[in-house]
Formats: C-alpha cells, sequence, structure tokens
C-alpha cells in the first residue's frame, strides 16, 4: 500500500504527489482522464500537427510561485518570454501596450505614464514579497508587512470608485482593467483588482512566458519528477468514493468541495459539510480555439508582438461586459482573453499556419456558443481576421464543466474571487487545507491561494500532510536535489 494518495493529475496534485515523493514516501497518483495535466493539457484538437492548449495557456505565476521557484521549472522547461507581455487594443487602432520593461510601458501610456509608474513600481519592486503575502493564506501575519501594505491599499484604489483617480486618458485603465478581468469578477471589486495588480506586476517583473509545446510540458516536467522519486501515476481511473482509495497514511485531493462531498458524504461533519454546500463557484467560460492561415492582422501592429492580448476596448466597456456576466447576462461585445502562442512557438502549428487561444466569460452553467461573439471581438480589432480562419473548435461553459469535474458550471477558478471567496476557501480557517477526515487534504484551486498554475495548494496541503503524519519537513525541489530519505 503507498504511503500517500493522491486524487487528481492537474498542476496542484502533481505538485503535491511531487513534494511527498521526494520526502521518500511512496505516493500513487489517480487521474480520471486519460492524459495527465488537467488544465495544463496540449493536444491536436482539429488537425494533425496543430498543438492547442484546453485550458491554460500563459504562465506568469508559474515562474514566479513559490512552489515552481523551488521546483526550479525554468530549468525543467523551456519559458519563451516575450518583450510585449500583453496589450489591449482600442479602437481606431490604438492599444495599451505592458511590456517587461516598466519604464518603457510607461512611456507610451502618454500623459499617465508617471502616473502607471507610480502605481505598479512598488509592487514590481517588491515582487518576491507580494508573491509570499498573495500564494499563502490570507489569515496570517504577512512576513512582509510594508509589501503587503502597498498592496492592499493599490488594491483598495483600484477595486473601488477610486480606480481613475490617478489617469486621465484611456489607456492606462483599459490595460488595468484588462488584465483585472483575468479574475471573472465584477468591476471595479478587490478581487479583480488585486488579480490584476498581482498579474501585471509579474508583466513587468519576469514577463508572461510560453511554455514551448505547450502547457502540457509543465504536467510532463512535474510527472517526470514523481516517477524519478519512485510514484506511479494511474490514468483512466476515477475515484467516486474515498474507500476506492488504497488503505493510504495521508490522502490528498486535488477536487472541488462539490467533489469531497460526493466522495465522502455522511462521513464529514454535520458543519463542514454545511460549509462545504455553502461553498459559492464562480461564472465560467467559453473558449474557442482557431486555426488560421496567417498571423492575426491587428489593426495595431505591435499586438503582433504580444503573447496575450485582451480585447474589449476602453476600462468602461471591459466593466460593462463583466458586468452584464455577474449579472447573469451574455455581453453583446464580450471581455475576450486571446494568446497568441504559435507566434513565439513555431512547433504549435505547420508553415504558414497558426493556432490562436481565445476564451470569454459568460454565465455559470451557459451552454451558448460565443464562437461569433469572440470572432466579431477579434475582427473589430484586426480587420481581416475573419478571412484567416480555416476551422475552430467551441467549448461551452457548460461542456467544460463536462470536461472537468472540478469546474462546476465552467468555472475554472473553483470557487468565486470577491474577498468572501479568498478567506472562505473552502472554510475559514487557519489551515483550510486540512479536513476533519483523518488524514485526508484538499489540494485544489478551491483552497488558498486559488486559481493559476503555481502549485501552491499542492505545496500547502503537502507541508501539512508532512507535518501531521510523517513528521517530516519540506525535502528540496530543485533539479540537482535528492530526495530526503
Amino acid at each position: 500500500m503507498p504511503d500517500v494518495a493522491v486524487v487528481g493529475a492537474g498542476p496542484n496534485g502533481l505538485a503535491a504527489a511531487a513534494v511527498m515523493a521526494r520526502a521518500g514516501l511512496a505516493v500513487e497518483i489517480f487521474e480520471a482522464g486519460k492524459t495527465i495535466g488537467g488544465g495544463t493539457r496540449t493536444t491536436e484538437l482539429m488537425q494533425p500537427g496543430h498543438f492547442h492548449d484546453i485550458c491554460s495557456a500563459v504562465h506568469p505565476m508559474a515562474v514566479a510561485s513559490p512552489f515552481f521557484k523551488a521546483f526550479e521549472l525554468s530549468r525543467r522547461v523551456n519559458l519563451i518570454t516575450p518583450e510585449l507581455s500583453y496589450g489591449s487594443p482600442l479602437d481606431g487602432g490604438r492599444a495599451a501596450l505592458a511590456y517587461r520593461s516598466l519604464d518603457r510601458t510607461a512611456a507610451a501610456l502618454g500623459r499617465d505614464g508617471d502616473a502607471y509608474r507610480r502605481l505598479m513600481a512598488p509592487l514590481v519592486a517588491r515582487i518576491d514579497a507580494v508573491m509570499d503575502f498573495t500564494q499563502n493564506q490570507l489569515l496570517r501575519i504577512p512576513r512582509n508587512p510594508l509589501a503587503a501594505g502597498i498592496f492592499g491599499l493599490r488594491t483598495l484604489e483600484q477595486g473601488s470608485g477610486l480606480w481613475n483617480a490617478r489617469f486621465k486618458e484611456d489607456l492606462a485603465p483599459a490595460l488595468l482593467s484588462g488584465v483585472a478581468a483575468h479574475a471573472i469578477s465584477h468591476q471595479p471589486s478587490l478581487g479583480a483588482s488585486g488579480a490584476g495588480l498581482m498579474l501585471g506586476a509579474l508583466g513587468h517583473a519576469g514577463g508572461w512566458p510560453i511554455p514551448e509545446g505547450g502547457s502540457a510540458s509543465i504536467a510532463a516536467a512535474l510527472a517526470d519528477d514523481i516517477v524519478a522519486h519512485g510514484g506511479v501515476i494511474h490514468t483512466d481511473a476515477p475515484i467516486d468514493r474515498l474507500e476506492d482509495l488504497p488503505a493510504a497514511r495521508a490522502t490528498l485531493l486535488n477536487v472541488a468541495p462539490q467533489g469531497l462531498l460526493n466522495m465522502a458524504g455522511s462521513a464529514l461533519p454535520t458543519r463542514y459539510r454545511a460549509a462545504l454546500e455553502s461553498f459559492r463557484y464562480g461564472n465560467g467560460s467559453c473558449k474557442v480555439d482557431y486555426i488560421l492561415s496567417g498571423p492575426v492582422p491587428w489593426a495595431a501592429p505591435e499586438l503582433a508582438d504580444a503573447g496575450t492580448v485582451h480585447l474589449g476596448g476602453t476600462r468602461a466597456e471591459v466593466a460593462s461586459a463583466e458586468n452584464d456576466v455577474d449579472a447573469g447576462r451574455h455581453p453583446e461585445r464580450p471581455y475576450v482573453l486571446v494568446a497568441q502562442q504559435s507566434r513565439f512557438d513555431t512547433g504549435r502549428a505547420p508553415a504558414g499556419h497558426h493556432t490562436l487561444w481565445a476564451y470569454c466569460h459568460v454565465p455559470a452553467g451557459s451552454s451558448k456558443d460565443m464562437t461569433e461573439a469572440i470572432t466579431a471581438q477579434l475582427e473589430r480589432y484586426a480587420p481581416g481576421f475573419r478571412d484567416l480562419v480555416l476551422q475552430t473548435h467551441v467549448v461551452t461553459a457548460a461542456q467544460l464543466a463536462d470536461y472537468n469535474r472540478n469546474y462546476i458550471g465552467g468555472d475554472f477558478s473553483v470557487g468565486t474571487m470577491d474577498l468572501r471567496g479568498l478567506v472562505q476557501r473552502p472554510v475559514v480557517s487557519r489551515v483550510p487545507w486540512r479536513t476533519p477526515l483523518p488524514g485526508v487534504y484538499l489540494c485544489s484551486s478551491s483552497t488558498p491561494p486559488g486559481p493559476g498554475v503555481t502549485g501552491m495548494p499542492g505545496l500547502h496541503a503537502a507541508r501539512y500532510a508532512l507535518k501531521d503524519i510523517f513528521k517530516l519537513p519540506l525535502p528540496a525541489l530543485g533539479v540537482d536535489a535528492s530526495a530526503v530519505r
């Protein structure tokens, strides 16, 4: 029998398994899908030779998270980092551009350049402390109170009606709203502004890298390390009840709260079960993948060099679209997040072709196909785009929920991203990764720090399992480190 059983081979489950295997424990992973990866899968979705990321595509947090820094991901995966991290086009061929260089970014923002620099510079200078604060449980004293205070005050400003107080023009606000909308939340709000400021600071501190060969290369690097340290990975092995698992001393579950309810049922104490039942999931996404006969013909030609593009227009337009979704409506002009991986990783498509990754936000559980609305937004900022489309593939929010059990209603964040959703994740506790069941821990994005390919929920759950059950410290995770036992 293994020492440790892990359910779910997404990045958090794999991170937890890697930590436990590095500690010298016998680890087995059980993945319901035919392949590992969860939110980090890549496949030939439509035509041979055209590789599409199924969920995540661009990974600023994977480079900067404490787990992946310790794991030395950049030594295991070739990460291609565009100089232009992301951009937000406006009508008339203009665009707000976020370069890795904060000074270059500010210089292109007109009269608001200095204001943008003053907003972002303290966060960029303290990026490691900001990541330490945001990637751990909020209910604790921060290790760097100054960095936490600076981040908190800017989050309050950009998450309130004061969000335009610094600015006189429309480029800088559009740039900030475009990245804040990653949170799939009402705008302005604290959850959206906090996510946007963190991601924006990462764009200037280290960039937004694209893994060569696709996001699946991150999952493969984790799996290789697990196997090298004696771990075993079972695919096509769904676990419906805890009793279906081998009698391991520790069980780490990369599942949503609903998954734990389904697996444990009446074994959970009444109050804890009620807390899981009250857990709030967020809205969903509709994803469209494209095969193109050429690169996107952006009206603002600089956007060709951006790994990520946020389509939505001005700050007011982005907020209107996101607030429509928050109110249960499908926006006519949705906010669309676009990734241009094949522009930088030529192995994603045959010569002369490109793949394009895009999604928009929709109400939870939506079965509406948003292909036309997404294509219209691309055509709006890239006239002639329609003429390049060879093939499309759509996954509605309802289908996204079918693809991954954790994505309730199509919510790949696995929980709302407002202030309550960040504290109650999934319960209010100093150690929310522990469950009341002996030896059972949650390590999904429904636990702190929440969504993103960070590996941090897995690291936190593994840390407490090592401490509580095995009386072991965290092992070294680097490429050249050996197992501690």
